[in-house]
């Protein structure tokens, strides 16, 4: 019999690729329909349903804490909150929400997203596919430094927009990119050393057989 820590993660999982899956569908439809013009309005077509992914994937963290996932929580930590501040803001300024790089980071997170649930999904069923492991680290890496890249655009864009209705959040945000800096600089490290351990892992146990 499954456990229920067991049915609640695989759900968990699956409820995040489909959510991503139909965002990600949305997004490319909706540019193949109306060309650029449709990354104008982006985050109006897709931002509740991002919104609510988002928010969810605070859960992660007590996943990791509480052990029903096991993975780092340093670099967990600082995905789901970087991802949130920058929703939270975007959703704060309208000014900011039909600008394209708006539509390309919501682009990159769902790949990022949809790269990771699917490998999340075979390690819960306990069938660990080598080309998901790949994807998961060795495609990721690289896409998740661009992402952060991107949202340090975003929050330069919009700091014109900050300062004349709260005159200090901009200097926050400046240091805030300082610390997404050093933050994106601990995840990649962290990660690195994650995918160093499960291939590891993975020739050990080819090795065995």
């Amino acid at each position: 019999m499954y456990s229920f820590r067991l049915v609640y993660i695989f759900s968990y999982n699956l409820f995040q690729f489909c959510g991503h899956t139909w965002i990600l569908a949305n997004t490319i439809a909706r540019f193949f329909t109306f060309g650029q013009d449709a990354l104008a309005d982006t985050f109006y077509s897709v931002g509740f349903v991002m919104s609510l992914c988002q928010l969810l994937s605070i859960l992660e963290i007590f996943h990791i804490a509480d052990g029903i996932e096991k993975a780092r929580l340093l670099p967990r930590f600082i995905q789901v909150i970087e991802k949130n501040i920058l929703l939270i803001m975007v959703i704060m300024l309208e000014e900011i929400q039909s600008k394209p790089v708006v539509c390309v980071q919501f682009f990159l997170w769902n790949i990022l997203d949809l790269l990771r649930y699917p490998h999340e999904l075979l390690c819960v069923m306990e069938r660990p596919s080598v080309a998901m492991l790949w994807s998961r680290y060795s495609l990721w890496i690289p896409l998740y430094i661009l992402s952060v890249i991107i949202e340090g655009v975003i929050i330069y864009e919009a700091l014109p927009y900050l300062e004349p209705s709260v005159p200090h959040l901009p200097s926050l945000l400046l240091l805030y990119l300082l610390l997404l800096a050093v933050g994106g600089s601990v995840t990649v490290w962290q990660l690195l050393k994650e995918r160093k351990h499960h291939l590891e892992k993975r020739y050990k146990s080819k090795k065995k057989k």
